[in-house]
């Protein structure tokens, strides 16, 4: 049984994101969620409509988490990483049986999705804020990222910055870029597939 609505308000939701962001400015990627035509970008990208094991890294309040939970098959599992412990709160609110939400550091991946002997994951989607991590731990994350997905894997991340594309080339190549302009601030949208067909 799943239940992937919000247990508070969409200005709560706000606000409380805005206040992570005054006191984490480098760990919370921007002053408020996603928007809903951001979160639609995204799993469009992902292709979430198929997949059967997907990951997101950075879930912040959940606005996203919730989308991909409406959008994927009912067969699925989502494992949902957050380094901020009042996100991760609130994520584990969200009553589905698909959602594993996990407290902790996205460097950690390996040994994260390992922990929960979930398959192969086929989306992988970022949300974290790669222009402020440093660069031994971004690489890292992009390099456990690049080894977990299988061939063909797809990997999406939403971003202010460009750094990600540079972090990502000696992983995955070249990925495809998009803006979705109806978001504050207005947002990058990349996507990798694995072995280079994007």
């Amino acid at each position: 049984m799943s239940n992937t609505k919000p247990v508070f308000s969409l200005l709560d939701g706000r606000f409380v994101f805005f206040q992570e962001f005054l006191k984490h400015p480098l760990q919370v990627g921007s002053i408020i969620p996603s928007s809903r035509f951001l979160e639609q970008r995204i799993l469009e990208a992902a292709g979430i409509a198929t997949v059967k094991t997907v990951i997101e890294l950075g879930s912040g309040t959940g606005g996203t988490t919730r989308a991909i939970l409406r959008a994927m098959p009912q067969n699925a599992k989502l494992l949902s990483i957050e380094i901020n412990p009042h996100f991760h709160t609130l994520v584990s609110s969200i009553k589905d049986d698909r959602l594993i939400a996990h407290l902790g550091n996205a460097c950690r991946l390996k040994e994260i999705v390992s922990m929960y002997g979930l398959g192969v994951p086929e989306a992988l989607i970022s949300g974290i804020p790669f222009s402020t991590m440093k660069q031994g731990e971004a690489s890292q994350v992009i390099e456990a990222i690049s080894s977990l997905l299988p061939s063909n894997g797809c990997f999406v991340a939403y971003q202010v910055s460009k750094r990600v594309e540079s972090l990502c080339r000696p992983f995955l190549g070249s990925g495809r870029m998009s803006v979705e302009f109806l978001n504050i601030p207005p947002m990058r949208v990349y996507k990798w597939n694995k072995n280079g067909a994007s």
